[in-house]
């Protein structure tokens, strides 16, 4: 299932997810359902588990140590002659490479950076090439070879990222990255935990196990970002509230990633769709698989009531993404604009996400780019209600 990033989006808020698998086809019975009167559909819970079962609070206190924006040491601690030259081309083209592969993928998103200044642009395009690299080892064209193994050796290096020794060039990026800005291992590990869940599982039993699943592969994403985005010095929130936002905009991308695939993923045996719920609604995987449920009541109101779920998340995100350093708001905004867009879309789409692909067009991005940077020019001065109910 693709991942979306918070703050950067992920799969493909920002990260784009690819989808040459070959797809699998199902014979399916489709059974009887008892009938169910709308006054009888259940409420859904919107809040999934509180962060402190993920340990946000500690991931927060180690990312807003104090730690230089830029490389301190003196020339001559740094060295001088032909070495040095040879670190300085090395990351400028690894840095340019990020850049391309962001441009490439996320152009909507790969805009919006362009605010920012050039070590935050450049530490974002390292985040975003790492996360998609992560992504497409359970997702991509060679995903079939992959396996669990793979994931670990990913860690092995992800910890050699972080003690300065890069494999490859795009990896060198990431390590000049972390070195000049306060960033956790935990939000990539929790990150690569994500994909060894799309490697061992294809259902969800409840909301809980999806939060998780959502908070490893895009949640994460809002913890990377913030510690190069920055936070506004004249923010009025917490460090820990702008934290929380940035996840919750990571969940709501995931869910609404979630909504919109239904069809794809069930033509890959997956079903990223609360099991329990679906029962409330009188549903099942076979009613997924089958494609023809979307015009039952049931599967209506069980969409409206996700989708009630993923905006939910969005207007939590909301002030958080306020907060933030002037210069990095743009492409959060962008994001969460847009991706509220998909799911107005689903609804156009009289909520049918099985033989219909939601999606957003390039005149209506085009025209939610500039309503988005105007958002993002301003700081709210009042507090309407952003969560500290996960802190």
């Amino acid at each position: 299932m693709s991942t979306s990033s918070s703050l950067i989006s992920a799969r493909p808020c920002m990260i784009s997810t690819s989808r040459s698998l070959q797809a699998k086809t199902y014979g399916v019975i489709i059974r009887a359902k008892v009938a169910i009167s709308p006054k009888n559909f259940p409420e859904l819970s919107v809040q999934g588990i509180p962060h402190p079962d993920f340990h946000i609070r500690e991931i927060v206190q180690r990312q807003t140590r104090t730690k230089p924006l830029f490389n301190t040491a003196t020339k001559e601690e740094e060295g001088l002659g032909k070495s040095n030259l040879l670190r300085a081309a090395v990351l400028e083209e690894a840095y340019e490479r990020c850049r391309y592969i962001c441009d490439e993928y996320a152009k909507t998103f790969y805009l919006g950076t362009r605010l920012m200044t050039e070590d935050r642009q450049k530490a974002i395009w390292a985040i975003y090439v790492w996360c998609r690299r992560t992504d497409e080892l359970v997702d991509g064209p060679n995903a079939i070879y992959m396996g669990s193994t793979v994931l670990d050796q990913w860690e092995e290096r992800l910890q050699d990222i972080f003690d300065g020794k890069p494999y490859d060039i795009l990896d060198a990026a990431l390590t000049d990255t972390v070195h000049k800005f306060p960033l956790d291992i935990k939000p990539f590990r929790d990150m690569i935990e994500g994909m060894r869940m799309d490697l061992r599982k294809d259902r969800y039993d409840n909301f809980q196990q999806l939060y998780s699943y959502c908070y490893c592969v895009a949640g994460t994403v809002g913890l990377m970002s913030v510690p190069v985005m920055g936070i506004d010095p004249e923010s009025i929130l917490s460090s820990q509230s702008i934290y929380n936002a940035a996840v919750q905009l990571g969940i709501g991308n995931q869910l609404t990633n979630i909504l919109r695939d239904v069809g794809e993923d069930a033509l890959r045996g997956r079903v990223y769709l609360p099991q329990d719920e679906l029962r409330q609604f009188g549903l099942s995987d076979e009613d997924v698989f089958s494609r023809k449920v979307t015009s039952s009541e049931g599967w209506r109101h069980f969409m409206k009531k996700q989708i009630d779920r993923a905006r939910f998340y969005f207007n939590q995100a909301e002030e958080g993404a306020s907060q933030l350093d002037k210069a990095s708001r743009w492409p959060v905004w962008a994001s969460l604009m847009l991706y509220r867009k998909i799911l107005d879309a689903i609804e156009e789409n009289d909520y049918d996400s099985l033989t219909k692909r939601a999606y957003v067009g390039k005149t209506k991005k085009l025209l939610t780019l500039p309503l988005a940077y105007t958002r993002s020019l301003s700081v709210s001065a009042t507090m309407p209600g952003l969560v500290n109910w996960m802190s």
